[in-house]
């Protein structure tokens, strides 16, 4: 849709007859509303191959390629487990049951109530062997408050709250769908979502994927420039804002553009006053803590963190982009000569984001000694940063392309930890996710520690031994900056979403996986029957296991699960 004075019209109409579906949606039952989220999920599972076969496209990505599998696992699957997850509070909540029942409510560190959310069920002990997540609440907010006002939006389903626009990602295929249903469900809104032109292919699907809450006029759906975006953030029909993008496009729409928008917010006159919820990324940092590792190890976590980085083409706000390991590490320069093959090695794929060419360009100019990891045009490697540099631009700059960077700082154990925890907090940029990889022997010689370490660490996402990516596909897990940004200096963003089972006052997500796959894991004693997970960008399998996770996520049942395993274990 281009802006003229027609789509102007058609935009005011849509809006309109948005407000008549709000007074339907504040009528609808609980249950109706989960009947709601069942039709989606058959539709999402009927439309999933198209799904990821458009995704693929727009990624430029070859129909025989593994790299597939990052398409059908953070597009359709993603999307599958929330709408399943999603379903379940609400047949809770219309049957008057606890939402928390049969999820383990610990303590975290500073008097924390900590919510396990990760395994739930038999099928997700299996097929996510090794790792678990929790949700840790705000310090303050109680376990009984905590099991008292799950369910936000939804305990009052006849009090609405207007009308929502979802200003869509360009990036990553789920974020707007499951952006749209933490609208209609955390906050009670009907939407409006705009899609970013990147995904406009996806637009026929989605229209499809949607069809029950557009058929009853809960949500619409277009595509356009940022002309359309900014009508219809500011539309005074409009009640509230999402966007997922760049804290540039952020402030765009908050304050307004050029000379006037920064005078608006040096003045601290915003010119959107109506709510606005944000992900905006940030610059993510990985923390190696030293230990004895096997070179099997290190070869191991070298793709983990090479992962990390090239997931997606290094196209993702969770993308590690600084690796921080100790100086006094006898395996350093081991581990730093994997990590460069694992950089080298991993498949060669588009950098089909725009404006990534620019963006590393930038990066190998402001950095004369970069090196061009394996010959690569775009994959950059910047060795020996300075985090004491108050003036180095990788700490503040989200390169959104594949450019990683490494630091170093003396000490080990808890002293390197420490350090470097303060170092993620004090100088990177962002607050949306952090990485630590740890081994066991190392984790158990700290004991209680490492808990307090992540407590420390002012990131939405932690994540131990488990790409932080790993929270974001937990439907049951939170999402989103770390607790605390301000409107005039937004970094990562406010707010949080997927969080399935709608908990009041979220801090963070800490997501825990195993340091060795499997059959490894088994023979040094850690219980995980996971082989190198189908989300490592040199995962041979990963577009086999993808689509057969996938279809298990539409219709669970055990006669699915050899062909998973089988293909999972040749990856």
């Amino acid at each position: 849709m281009s802006f003229d004075t027609a789509a102007a019209q058609q935009l005011d109409q849509m809006i309109a007859a948005l407000r008549d579906g709000e007074q339907r949606w504040a009528a609808e039952p609980l249950a109706s509303r989960r009947q709601l989220l069942l039709q989606f999920h058959a539709h999402v599972g009927a439309h999933a191959a198209e799904w990821a076969r458009v995704a693929g496209g727009i990624k430029q990505l070859p129909a025989d390629s593994p790299l597939l599998g990052e398409e059908w696992i953070s597009g359709p699957w993603a999307v599958l487990g929330y709408a399943e997850a999603l379903a379940d509070t609400l047949g809770r909540l219309a049957d008057g049951r606890s939402l928390l029942a049969g999820y383990p409510v610990r303590t975290a560190p500073g008097g924390r109530a900590a919510v396990d959310v990760l395994p739930h069920n038999v099928f997700e002990r299996l097929l996510l062997s090794g790792f678990r997540a929790e949700v840790w609440m705000e310090p303050g907010v109680t376990e009984r408050e905590t099991r008292e006002q799950a369910g936000l939006g939804q305990r009052t389903p006849e009090q609405t709250d207007g009308i929502a626009v979802v200003m869509g990602a360009g990036n990553v295929t789920s974020i707007a769908p499951l952006d749209v249903l933490y609208q209609l469900y955390a906050y009670n809104r009907v939407v409006l979502l705009k899609l970013n032109p990147i995904t406009d292919p996806l637009f026929p699907v989605l229209e499809q994927v949607f069809a029950p809450f557009i058929d009853r006029g809960y949500l619409r759906i277009v595509t356009g420039d940022a002309r359309i975006g900014d009508h219809l953030v500011t539309h005074p029909g409009v009640d509230a804002v999402h966007i997922t993008g760049s804290a540039a496009t952020h402030d765009a729409i908050v304050w307004g553009v050029g000379a006037a928008g920064a005078a608006a917010k040096a003045a601290g006159t915003p010119r959107l006053t109506k709510p606005i919820t944000s992900e905006l990324g940030g610059v993510a940092p990985t923390i190696v803590v030293p230990g004895r590792w096997s070179a099997a190890d290190i070869r191991f976590q070298a793709e983990h963190i090479a992962t990390q980085r090239l997931h997606n083409s290094a196209f993702n706000c969770i993308a590690a982009q600084i690796v921080i390991i100790s100086a006094d590490w006898p395996q350093k320069q081991e581990f730093l000569a994997a990590l460069r093959a694992a950089l080298a090695d991993a498949p060669a794929r588009p950098a089909w984001y725009p404006g990534c060419d620019t963006r590393v360009a930038d990066a190998r100019r402001l950095h004369p000694q970069f090196e061009a990891v394996g010959g690569t045009a775009e994959r950059t490697a910047l060795w020996g940063l300075d985090l004491a540099d108050d003036t180095e631009t990788a700490f503040t700059t989200e390169y959104f392309g594949p450019v990683l960077g490494v630091a170093e700082l003396p000490g080990t154990g808890l002293q390197f930890l420490s350090a470097a925890v303060d170092a993620a907090n004090d100088r990177l940029h962002g607050t949306l996710g952090a990485n630590l990889v740890i081994d066991n022997k190392t984790m158990r010689a700290l004991g209680s520690g490492l808990r307090e370490s992540i407590a420390r660490l002012r990131y939405g996402t932690v994540g131990v031994n488990a790409w932080t990516g790993v929270g974001y596909l937990t439907a049951r897990a939170t999402w989103g900056a770390y607790p605390g940004h301000e409107l005039h200096d937004i970094a990562t963003g406010r707010g949080a979403v997927h969080n399935a089972l709608l908990l009041h006052r979220p801090e963070r997500t800490v997501v825990y996986g195993p340091f060795r796959p499997a059959p490894r894991s088994v023979l040094t004693g850690e219980f995980s029957l996971t082989p190198k997970p189908p989300w490592f960008v040199t995962n041979r399998t990963a577009a086999t296991t993808g689509r057969r996770l996938t279809a298990f996520a539409a219709r669970p049942r055990w006669s699915a699960l050899p062909g998973i395993f089988a293909s999972a274990l040749r990856g």
